[in-house]
Parts: structure tokens; C-alpha cells; sequence
């Protein structure tokens, strides 16, 4: 069934012991899911869906199995796909009264077996997370002020949710650098929040590569200006550069041979989001093959 993720914190739902998380929402997840786990108490597992379909036995003994040190359990699935849909219908009809499973996906598209089958199913509980309205992250912001008897302008207060970039686990970022940086004042100028906040830690690095990947020199430059990025986030940059290059790549190959632009995005396995869908036709269009082969060589 399906159910919105406000519902889930005002409604006792866990009687289904078995949920679908899906969305790009991942600060919204994890803070619903620290909610369960303090409010049953339950010991916590985590796990990634690779490790399971290695060694699904184990996974199943785990889930099903009782122990007097850990009889009571939440289970976490993390980075779950169509992959995870077997191993659902082995045990949705098992007893696990004590144990409550929590697939953890990203964005799944309409079309996704493991999510119509949560949204059909009785006995499971399906929740999308999408990212945060600006309604939500003024909420969470007015609660800290009111919290920590702070005074700001509007407009202070409108820069912050802005460079929250959508994400609550961004604006809570945010808001503990302010936290300290007012530890004995009582008001914050937007001359002091323009200083405290960083814009460019609140960039996905694939939101950096698609603009590079789209030729938008204005976003590329507004980021990397605004960014100090370590070692790891800049081995982590080209990866990604690389992994988007070579996808760029197989579309351009098949657009060879279907010549449909829309059906060759629409087709291409594993399928590209919506969201992503007009930026990648752009870059189809700014690059040609043989510069993409520089990239993939």
C-alpha cells in the first residue's frame, strides 16, 4: 500500500513489517527511520542489496532466525533495486513479528517491479521521499530559531533554505555551523549568513558533471567558485565524469542505429529518470561520438 511519509510519523504503521523507502530524499529517510528505531527500541542491522544476493541464505537466517541477544530487529536494505523482489517474496509470508524490514531505494520509476508490487501488496508499506518543498525546510529553520531564541531577516532566512539546495540533511548542515557561530548572540545579520553558509557543499557532484557534461559554463563556474573540494571529492568528480561519459557513449552508438532521439533515451537500460531525461537529450546533441571516445579511452 501506499502511504505519504508524513502519514507514517503521525500513524502506527508498523504493524506491516515490511517497507519500501524510495526517493532522493535521503536525509528525510534516514530521520523517519532513526524515528522507528527510537521508538521500538529494536536493535539495528544494516545491509547492502549486493552482500544479500550473494549470499541470500544468510540473509534469510538472519531475518527469520531468533536469538535471545537479539530477538528484536530492524533491518536496513540499502541501495535496493528490481534485484531485491525475490527476496521479498520469500519471506512477506514468513514469521517475523520481531523484525522490521526496510528496503532503502533511490529513485524507482513508475515502472519498477519492486515498487508496484509494495504499492499493490496489503501486508507491505510503499513511501516515496522526494526532495523538500520550500514549506518544509522554512519549518525545520523557524523550529531552530524559536529553538535557539535567534533572530534573522527574511531574507537571511530565505538565502539559507536556498543553498539548502532542497535537502533538510543540507539546511541541518547549515543550521549547526549558525548554532555554533551564535553561541552568545541573539540576532545574525545576512552579511554574517552570507559568510556561514557554503552553497557549493550543497551541489550534488553529479549535478556538477551533468552541467560540465551540458556545457552550462555559468552553473560549472557558480559551483566550482563557490566549492573547496578535498582529494576524494575530486577522484570522486572524474569518476563520475567518466561514468556519465561512457552512458553519453552507448546513447550516441544506439542513436546511430535507432535515430529517435526520445526512444533511445526512453529504452536505455538501466533507465534514465525523468528528471534527467532532457539534460542527457542536450548533451546527445553537444557532443559528438568521436569526442565522447577521447573520454572513454
Amino acid at each position: 500500500m501506499i502511504i505519504k511519509n508524513y502519514e507514517l510519523e503521525k500513524n502506527n504503521f508498523l504493524d506491516s513489517k515490511i517497507f519500501l523507502f524510495y526517493g532522493d530524499n535521503a536525509g528525510y529517510k534516514k530521520e523517519i527511520i532513526n524515528k522507528i528505531h527510537h521508538k521500538t527500541k529494536f536493535d539495528k542491522f544494516l545491509y547492502y542489496e549486493k552482500d544479500i544476493l550473494n549470499n541470500k541464505e544468510s540473509f534469510y537466517s538472519s531475518v527469520l532466525t531468533k536469538s535471545f541477544f537479539d530477538s528484536r530487529k530492524i533491518i536496513i536494505v540499502n541501495n535496493t533495486s528490481d534485484k531485491m523482489l525475490s527476496v521479498v517474496e520469500e519471506i512477506i509470508n514468513k514469521d517475523i513479528d520481531d523484525t522490521i524490514l526496510i528496503l532503502n531505494a533511490d529513485i524507482l520509476e513508475k515502472k519498477s517491479k519492486i515498487r508496484n508490487f509494495f504499492e499493490k501488496s496489503k501486508k507491505l508499506v510503499c513511501v516515496a521521499f522526494y526532495p523538500d518543498e520550500f514549506r518544509n525546510l522554512s519549518f525545520i529553520l523557524q523550529n531552530f530559531l524559536k529553538e535557539k531564541k535567534l533572530k534573522i531577516s527574511q531574507e537571511s532566512a530565505n538565502l539559507i533554505i536556498e543553498r539548502s539546495n532542497g535537502s533538510r540533511d543540507h539546511l541541518k548542515n547549515e543550521l549547526k555551523k549558525i548554532e555554533i557561530y551564535a553561541l552568545n548572540k541573539k540576532e545574525i545579520h545576512l552579511s554574517e549568513i552570507i559568510k556561514l553558509t557554503n552553497l557549493g557543499k550543497n551541489y550534488n557532484i553529479s549535478e556538477l558533471v551533468e552541467s560540465c557534461l551540458a556545457k552550462n559554463h555559468k552553473k560549472i563556474s557558480k559551483i566550482i567558485n563557490e566549492n573547496n573540494f578535498s582529494n576524494e571529492d575530486t577522484i570522486i568528480i572524474i569518476r563520475t565524469f567518466l561514468l556519465k561519459a561512457k552512458r553519453l557513449l552507448n546513447l550516441s552508438r544506439n542513436l546511430e542505429v535507432e535515430k529517435n532521439l526520445d526512444d533511445v533515451v526512453s529504452k536505455y537500460k538501466p533507465p534514465i529518470f525523468w528528471k534527467e531525461k532532457e539534460v542527457v537529450k542536450l548533451q546527445l546533441n553537444l557532443w559528438s561520438m568521436n569526442d565522447l571516445k577521447k573520454f572513454n579511452l
